[in-house]
């Protein structure tokens, strides 16, 4: 391995572990919160750290080991992802129409984030579909694409 890569697979490990203490810290703070939205919200972040770590980790193993997937694998992920793709529309559909009924500000904020995070999660499987789709070799290039393109960060150390 080369040292540039053995540089990138330390700085993975150690993000990772970041964020797993970011999720150790936000759950320790929810025990002591009652307040639904803020508990929600910070729950959320909570998961995106969760995430996070495990992007980190599948980033070092695109370093560590070459990706390769089965034709079996590719046809059950083509099937997973247009399955999760029709559903993901048909979700920002029916929450974007709850958005134009609600009148609480405080709802409106969690159905936004919602709306924001399906948004995501949408061009996330668009892109992973016209990666499968292809039917090509998926690049190291194109899976660094697919981990970091719509990754949010919330601004806390590590992101």
């Amino acid at each position: 391995m080369k040292s540039e890569d053995k540089e990138l697979v330390n700085f993975f490990r150690e993000q990772a572990k970041h964020e797993e203490e970011i999720v150790r810290s936000i759950n320790k703070a929810l025990q002591k919160l009652k307040n639904p939205v803020v508990a929600s919200v910070l729950k959320g972040m909570s998961l995106d750290s969760m995430k996070h770590a495990d992007m980190y980790r599948a980033a070092e193993n695109i370093i560590s080991v070459a990706p390769a997937m089965s034709e079996e694998e590719l046809d059950h992920l083509n099937e997973v992802v247009n399955w999760h793709v029709q559903n993901e529309e048909k979700v920002m559909g029916r929450v974007e129409e709850a958005i134009k009924k609600v009148k609480d500000k405080k709802i409106r904020f969690l159905l936004e984030s919602i709306q924001e995070d399906e948004k995501r999660h949408h061009e996330l499987l668009k892109t992973i579909m016209s990666t499968i789709a292809r039917g090509e070799t998926i690049t190291q290039d194109e899976w660094w694409e697919i981990l970091w393109k719509n990754v949010p960060f919330h601004g806390a150390p590590g992101g």
